[in-house]
């Protein structure tokens, strides 16, 4: 028995949404199953790994929905490129709601799994949706002013504000919208680490076509500002998994766990192994066989 696969798309504040459903294999009419809602990290699009996790979670026994944010691969929106965290949950949620109208899907057993910037966002949907009966995240971000000065050289980064408060009156005075890579050879780029530029450049050219090496000079603000450890604490009582990899230089190892430690029960912590990228690759088998493991433990 094979997976079957339908094309789905969804409204988020006028705008579609594309994505993917994937049913349980055997799947039989009238049969509801519990659902997991997934979608990517920072400008990635659905087929950098997120397909096959979607994949893995309907061989499990879940419907899987896995879709691009607006502005962003598949999906509607300009400016390309737009990158706006608050808007990213937005699209969470109307895909949450989707996903509870479909007649395959028990809609009081919902699940997310985010990675990356959207472990970030599964930090604040845990908090803020109760339509979530547990959360599984892996590599999370935690918030994006530790972040930008974790990575960034104090210098850059002076010059980065700098460059931010620029841009922004130019938007107000013209409009124009103005781009920087996501990734570079020299990582003179949103996301400067090495490791981001070979898995991103490597990754389009295997298996995402769609994806752009762009993002809006105004999300890297919104980068900055945004901060999902504020709702660390109000997670509770929705179950939250958490995978950190043991060498993440990206969304640092140690903020995470530091993180971790400030959630309430009912809670875990993973540590999976290599840097922030692996987990999509080398290790997918147990970031992903984590996963499955919260999800039936606490959806079904």
């Amino acid at each position: 028995m094979t997976t079957s696969i339908q094309s789905i798309e969804f409204l988020s504040q006028g705008l579609r949404c594309r994505g993917l459903k994937y049913l349980p294999p055997g799947h039989r009419a009238g049969v509801r199953h519990p659902c997991i809602v997934l979608a990517h990290g920072f400008s990635a699009v659905k087929e950098m790994y997120f397909t096959d996790y979607a994949q893995a979670f309907s061989e499990a026994g879940f419907v899987a929905i896995v879709f691009d944010y607006r502005f962003q691969g598949e999906s509607e929106g300009e400016p390309r490129g737009q990158i706006f965290p608050w808007e990213q949950i937005e699209d969470f949620r109307n895909a949450i709601t989707f996903a509870q109208l479909q007649g395959e899907v028990n809609a009081d057993a919902i699940g997310m799994f985010g990675s990356s910037y959207s472990g970030g966002h599964a930090i604040c949907l845990a908090a803020l949706d109760r339509r979530l009966r547990c959360v599984a995240c892996q590599v999370p971000l935690i918030d994006g002013w530790t972040n930008f000065q974790a990575i960034v050289p104090r210098a850059a980064g002076a010059q980065m504000l700098k460059a931010l408060e620029q841009d922004r009156v130019a938007r107000y005075q013209t409009g124009q919208v103005n781009y920087l890579p996501v990734v570079a050879a020299d990582n003179n780029a949103v996301l400067n680490t090495s490791d981001s530029y070979e898995w991103f450049t490597t990754t389009h050219e295997k298996r995402a076509p769609r994806w752009e090496n762009r993002v809006t000079v105004a999300s890297v603000e919104k980068f900055i500002e945004y901060s999902p450890a504020a709702y660390l604490a109000r997670i509770s009582p929705t179950p939250f998994l958490m995978m950190v990899a043991e060498n993440d230089v990206l969304t640092p190892t140690d903020v995470a766990i530091a993180a971790f430690g400030r959630m309430l029960e009912p809670k875990k912590l993973a540590i999976l192994p290599g840097g922030h990228f692996d987990a999509y690759v080398g290790g997918f088998a147990e970031s992903s066989g984590n996963a499955i493991a919260w999800f039936k433990q606490w959806l079904t």
